[in-house]
């Protein structure tokens, strides 16, 4: 149901001094719009009162159209309102709320021959979401972007989790500190990665998480980032004052424009309550509505795949090691020696498909199926991959055949090699392959230093190219999961066949030396605020020199930990990510995996505290059978949660997995304890939580005889 009204319709052209104002729908946020000395346009944003971002420059300059920073007068000013509800074809609520208060203030550069930009700003009960919009004029048609002048002038110098600007990756471990402390901290947060490019001493990335003295959080980010490089934030750390930084392209342009455009939203999240962060949809509700009109293909997948046993180095992608370089359409693999390292072979993906079948998974990725993987990386070679002619001990057909036949889906993977051109070349027979295979789920990987040479991972070509791959793969009706790519902005809503990303850093790193244990309770505030992750959880075997003598590396987790990222990793898709093997050691924390749902009705965020804690509850679509997680960071710590959200009336068995009283990620992972109670929508929980550590629940609505025996909490 959709409600606008248009309450406010008023030119200001004698009165260029004055503020314009709007309030939140609940009144707690204000925003104000104000042209100071020589045109120049700002804004600043107060909740409950309290200062969030003080008074800030907007605008951007230009290599050849000038400034669009100063000069301007207000020609015209709009208000409106919207309350409308949407339904998601996945995700964690059935439906979202799209409410908010907009000013569009509309500016004309009289000595430009009257110029004009509009800028909208909307603001929501969680925030706000402004941005800039070029209508078509005479006077304006082309023109590029030297940089975005875009400012947010903090109130403080609030504690801040950031990881450091780049152009190339996100795959970095979350720094805290004040922001004053950034430029100090820098070298230690910027850490080895196969492509980076780092370029400031006090850059930083969105999702940015903050939080100030006196209790507020503050989260920056962006929204519907379409044709448009990834915007950074760079922190003048005298005065506390960011300001966007965008990704340049390999001649050094920020974006090239052509009107009418809109640039993406810039988005400032805010509460009082860390919950609130999480739960905001804010992001997804700044973006277009969905443009496929047949959805019934998009469907949540939870799957296994053959790929931990090749990142932890127990097998490899490789089929051979005879050759010093492979070309494709020359190199002969029929008479190349195996190496017998070679993970995706058929033996061996029919065992997961054999596992998925009995266990209820949905799907199994393979990785390494496909030639080339001998010299693919670090030798800037545009043709590496042809995306369809897999190694002599990977039937294709027979593998289909075999998944099939046990009611399991099978998962494509592409990796690029960063070599974009390439891709787009094979794109349409790739996708016409899995197609024709029975594959309707593709994993594509970004990896390396981008092809063209100069171009970066988050300029404006690379980022449309992205989009290019999901709205090819939507003609298709192939689902993404594009690993490597740029972060997510909440363009799922429009495609919801962009099902899942990476880009941050994964479960994989766990494999190169780990992450921090408080990693997984900072990702939700930071990269989930733009989409799910396919983080890849579920890993029980932490000591990976059990997995392969030669690495080791440790996981930075608990088992119990593990199993709560399900609920507080939220993603539609989700992966079992270790050795089946693994999970036959521990059968009986494994049947929580099997059990959790994948999506959801609704959720109830109950704890929350950046890189310190997560807890929600999640209601399953269809079933509505009730699932709890928590993770939390490097300290133990005792959870406090009542489970009112359950209906009352009801009576339930609580199933909780949770860490033993001497569990320690580090020294003592594998300690847990699985115990049964009885609840209803009046209990309450006290429940212990290691270092690194967490707890999980499935809750089954039951009658007296089954209660029988087990213990009322």
């Amino acid at each position: 149901m959709r409600k606008i009204f248009l309450f406010l319709i008023v030119c200001l052209c004698s009165l260029q001094l004055s503020a314009q104002e709007i309030t939140s729908p609940d009144k707690n946020l204000t925003l104000t719009f104000e042209l100071k000395d020589n045109g120049i346009p700002t804004y600043r944003l107060s909740y409950k009162r309290k200062p969030v971002v003080k008074q800030s420059r907007l605008g951007l300059e230009t290599k050849d159209a000038g400034s669009f920073a100063e000069g301007f007068t207000v020609a015209d000013t709009r208000q409106q309102s919207v309350d409308e509800s949407w339904n998601p074809v996945w995700g964690e609520v059935k439906t979202i709320r799209n409410n908010y208060n907009e000013l569009a203030v509309t500016l004309t550069q009289k000595e430009q021959n009257d110029r004009r930009m509009l800028i909208r700003f909307r603001l929501f009960n969680d925030g706000l979401g402004f941005r800039y919009e070029f209508p078509e004029q005479k006077n304006l048609a082309y023109f590029v972007i030297e940089e975005e002048k875009t400012q947010f002038a903090m109130a403080g110098d609030h504690t801040a989790f950031w990881i450091p600007g780049d152009y190339d990756t996100q795959e970095y471990d979350f720094t805290k500190s004040k922001l004053s402390e950034i430029r100090e901290r820098m070298a230690t947060a910027v850490t080895a990665n196969v492509s980076q490019m780092s370029f400031s001493p006090t850059g930083v990335q969105t999702s940015l998480m903050m939080k100030t003295d006196d209790g507020l959080y503050i989260n920056l980010h962006e929204a519907a980032l379409i044709d448009y490089p990834v915007m950074h934030l760079n922190l003048d750390d005298k005065n506390m004052v960011f300001e966007s930084w965008l990704t340049p392209d390999a001649t050094g342009a920020k974006g090239y424009m052509q009107a009418p455009r809109t640039t993406p939203w810039r988005t400032v999240i805010v509460s009082d309550d860390a919950r609130d962060i999480l739960a905001s949809k804010l992001t997804y509700n700044l973006n277009e509505p969905g443009k496929i009109d047949d959805t019934s293909w998009i469907t949540p997948v939870k799957y296994i795949g053959v790929w931990w046993e090749m990142i932890t180095g127990k097998s490899s992608w490789a089929y051979t090691d005879e050759y010093p370089s492979v070309q494709l359409g020359v190199t002969d693999f029929a008479i190349a020696k195996p190496n017998g390292k070679h993970g995706a072979t058929t033996e061996n993906v029919k065992k997961h498909i054999d596992f998925a079948a009995e266990h209820g998974f949905d799907a199994v990725l393979v990785e390494g199926w496909n030639v080339g993987w001998e010299d693919w990386f670090g030798k800037s070679k545009d043709y590496v991959f042809d995306f369809v002619t897999p190694y002599p001990d990977f039937d294709v057909k027979e593998v289909g055949a075999y998944a099939e036949s046990k009611g399991v889906k099978m998962m494509m993977h592409h990796e690029t090699s960063s070599s974009v051109r390439n891709y787009e070349r094979h794109m349409d027979k790739a996708y016409q392959f899995m197609k024709d295979n029975g594959y309707d789920a593709v994993k594509s990987g970004y990896v390396g230093d981008i092809l063209p040479r100069g171009e970066n991972h988050y300029s404006q070509w690379i980022v449309n190219h992205y989009q290019y791959a999901v709205e090819k793969a939507a003609e298709y009706e192939i689902m993404v999961n594009a690993h490597e790519a740029v972060r997510p902005t909440g363009i799922a809503r429009t495609y919801p066949n962009l099902i899942g990303n990476e880009s941050a850093r994964g479960t994989e790193y766990q494999a190169f030396g780990g992450s921090k244990p408080n990693h997984v309770a900072v990702l939700p505030f930071t990269r989930l605020i733009g989409g799910p992750m396919d983080y890849t959880p579920g890993i029980f075997e932490m000591d990976l020199s059990k997995v392969n003598p030669d690495n080791n590396s440790h996981v930075n987790s608990t088992l119990a930990n593990q199993l709560a990222l399900y609920l507080t990793m939220y993603s539609p898709l989700q992966m079992a990510a270790d050795l089946p093997e693994n999970y036959l050691r521990f059968p009986d924390a494994f049947q929580f995996i099997k059990d959790v749902a994948v999506d959801w009705d609704d959720s109830k965020y109950l704890e929350a505290e950046p890189g310190e804690y997560v807890t929600v509850a999640r209601k399953a679509k269809n079933t509505g059978q009730w699932f709890l997680g928590s993770v939390g960071g490097e300290q133990s710590r005792t959870s406090e949660i009542n489970f009112s959200f359950l209906e009352p009336g009801k009576t339930y068995i609580a199933t909780i997995y949770a860490d033993a009283k001497d569990a320690h990620y580090k020294t003592n992972p594998q300690a847990y304890g699985i115990r049964k109670v009885v609840v209803n929508n009046k209990s309450k929980l006290s429940q212990f939580v290691a270092p690194g550590g967490g707890y999980a629940i499935s809750f089954v609505e039951a009658d007296k005889s089954q209660t029988k025996g087990l213990k009322k909490l």
